[in-house]
């Protein structure tokens, strides 16, 4: 078997939670599980008990959670884990001055040799096939090589979370902005900070070269570079396909997307949004080229969050993440002129525009500022 054979893509949130079910109960040595959303649910309670499982027969457990993403836990929901032997950090805990900045990755690895990455939690709500029940999400399964790197970072991560704040952090890079190759694809890992951002130059290539464009994103609000290469290879004749939430958990992020239709849909971009369920998928496809994982398509996961993605070079890859596409742009609304045109009334309007300074201007602002003053960041 190949190394690219070793990937896998996971169609559903309920497909990659389950995946990450399969791979805790045949966990051996080690697991490391890091989210942003984990819940006190059915779905969250059922991990739960795998991880305890796992802790009892000698598997080392870590677990590493976001404190804003996971904020609805109780101080003992992993108590009976660390009583077991597991291991339990909360990224970040809320302090208003270094507030703004969150651990957006989500991955299981077990033994070092296999993982689950994806856009979806632990919680009920992703736990479905996005069409009758669910949250519309993806993952993908990935043994060898880059399974031991991402491995490798939780690692860092897990260290670094626990380290006192750096010094005079605004003339600080950070080097949470990395990238790892390997045969079977690309690590790219992003957060804040300045310097070289892996993440976002990888995308800045791809796409604008690319002849072929679809973007999965719930909350698509891409910086201006992203923004204008789409609608230059749109006008150059490249094809380029949007498909976006009908249904959002987020309004203002849906507002704020809905602000910038016109303009990329004059460019030439076909703009469908998805209908059945809330969309919360993260994919690129970029020709013969996928991006997985969890950033958003947006300035937030792009320079604000730490995130990361797999970037697969690989045709038969690519070729049914397209399928994926196609099939959830068959569950669509294409949006067009007339659509806008019939739906934008003036309090509409306004809205859009409030919630586009929100999302696109503010947010980045203050996430800035706090970054500057708190020194709170991992670098």
């Amino acid at each position: 078997m190949n190394d690219k054979a070793l990937l896998r893509l996971l169609p559903s949130g309920a497909a990659g939670l389950e995946q990450m079910s399969r791979l805790i109960e045949q966990a051996r040595h080690n697991i490391q599980l890091q989210m942003y959303i984990y819940r006190d649910d059915r779905t969250g309670r059922r991990i739960r008990e795998r991880l305890i499982a796992a802790a009892r027969r000698g598997v080392r457990v870590r677990v590493l959670v976001d404190a804003l993403g996971s904020f609805s836990l109780s101080s003992d929901f992993f108590a009976e884990l660390e009583a077991a032997g597991g291991e339990l950090r909360v990224f970040n805990p809320l302090n208003l001055r270094r507030f703004s900045h969150r651990n957006h990755r989500k991955m299981l690895v077990c033994d070092r040799q296999q993982a689950v990455i994806g856009g979806f939690n632990v919680a009920d709500e992703y736990d479905g096939d996005g069409i009758e029940k669910g949250w519309l999400d993806l993952g993908l399964l990935v043994r060898g090589e880059l399974a031991g790197a991402l491995a490798a970072s939780f690692d860092r991560f897990y260290v670094r979370t626990e380290e006192k704040p750096r010094r005079f952090p605004r003339w600080r890079g950070t080097s949470e902005r990395r990238a790892r190759d390997s045969r079977q694809g690309r690590l790219l890992l992003s957060g804040p900070g300045r310097g070289h951002n892996p993440l976002k130059a990888s995308l800045l290539r791809d796409l604008g070269r690319a002849e072929d464009i679809g973007i999965i994103s719930p909350y698509f609000l891409p910086p201006w570079s992203l923004r204008r290469r789409l609608m230059k290879r749109a006008r150059q004749g490249a094809r380029v396909r949007l498909l976006l939430p009908g249904l959002s958990d987020v309004a203002l992020a849906w507002h704020a997307s809905r602000s910038i239709y016109p303009r990329l849909i004059r460019a030439g971009i076909d703009v469908l949004e998805y209908q059945p369920q809330v969309l919360h998928a993260k994919l690129v496809i970029a020709d013969d080229t996928v991006f997985v994982g969890s950033a958003n398509f947006n300035t937030r996961s792009l320079h604000i969050d730490y995130e990361l993605m797999l970037r697969i070079d690989d045709a038969a890859i690519a070729s049914q993440a397209r399928g994926l596409f196609d099939h959830y742009a068959g569950l669509a609304q294409h949006i067009d002129r007339d659509t806008l045109r019939r739906q934008s009334g003036l309090w509409t309007l306004l809205r859009q525009r409030f919630s586009y300074f929100l999302m696109a201007r503010l947010d980045p602002l203050v996430a800035r500022w706090l970054w500057q003053r708190s020194g709170q960041h991992l670098d």
